[in-house]
């Protein structure tokens, strides 16, 4: 008589056929897949954001999230809260004026480096100079990855893109000197692999009281990386091996430089009057 193989038994639960992700309830799901390139970090960037928003356990209702042009400002388009996906350097003009008309929002601008650095430098130089009580997450992909790879104002010096073919003589903008030259209350800056610092950093920024900025450091795998001969991998290593965290570090020191080592972490954190605290005491005298 044949004798039956025994099967092993399950160390786990048999999984659900429709299991729930868990960030569903934040993610227009609908919307999925999104557009965001294999090997692109802004993903991982956008689900530390959306983790962070779960973590302050603030009702939903009272986020809102906006963002310009360019592949990171898709990202407001992904989110189940109340968003504007605004005109090509226009979101902090936009999350000012929501912020303004109700200051009981958590607003939160979710962009790049060209739509917040080049077109809209200007309004990122005014909110942090008045300290608007706004967190602003930059995902640098250090170049214009979604309009055909041009030069950025933060494409490192001698890089290559589609209009600097054979480098780029100009020298990239240090984004957290700016910030904190600027008048920004909260800075700092982490990379695409340091997920958990990320959303620590994030939840940290919407807590905050006053200008709140993060930088996150995540090269365009298509129009960045490609077009300077970097495997994907071969930068994710570079995160890994070359980077040095320093909180409170000097931010002329801030300059990223893989050889010498790009410097991570929380680099400003302190209290100043926001312009609804200003205008309130305003209408009190």
């Amino acid at each position: 008589m044949a004798i039956a193989k025994r099967q092993p038994k399950s160390t786990s639960a048999p999984l659900s056929p429709d299991p729930k992700h868990p960030l569903e309830d934040l993610i227009r799901m609908e919307r999925i897949p999104h557009i965001w390139c294999p090997g692109c970090g802004v993903g991982t960037v956008f689900s530390a954001c959306l983790s962070a928003i779960q973590q302050t356990g603030i009702d939903y209702r009272k986020f809102s999230m906006v963002s310009g042009i360019g592949c990171s400002g898709r990202g407001a388009g992904y989110v189940r809260l109340d968003s504007f996906h605004t005109t090509h350097g226009r979101a902090i003009p936009f999350a000012t004026g929501i912020k303004m008309a109700d200051p009981s929002l958590n607003v939160i601008v979710f962009s790049g480096d060209g739509d917040l650095f080049a077109i809209g430098g200007n309004h990122f130089i005014h909110a942090a100079r008045r300290n608007m009580d706004i967190t602003v997450i930059c995902v640098n992909n250090f170049i214009y990855g979604m309009t055909g790879g041009q030069v950025a104002a933060t494409t490192p010096h001698m890089a290559k893109s589609s209009t600097t073919p054979f480098g780029n003589p100009d020298s990239p903008f240090n984004l957290p000197l700016l910030a904190i030259a600027s008048g920004a209350t909260y800075v700092a800056r982490w990379t695409m692999i340091h997920s958990r610092d990320l959303t620590l950093a994030f939840e940290e920024a919407i807590g905050h009281r006053g200008f709140s900025f993060i930088e996150v450091l995540s090269p365009c795998p298509i129009n960045y990386t490609r077009r300077n001969k970097i495997k994907t991998m071969d930068m994710v290593r570079q995160f890994h091996n070359n980077t040095i965290i320093k909180n409170h570090a000097n931010p002329s020191e801030l300059d990223i430089d893989f050889q010498k080592g790009v410097v991570l972490g929380k680099f400003m954190d302190i209290d100043k009057p926001t312009p609804d605290e200003i205008l309130a005491k305003l209408r009190n005298q």
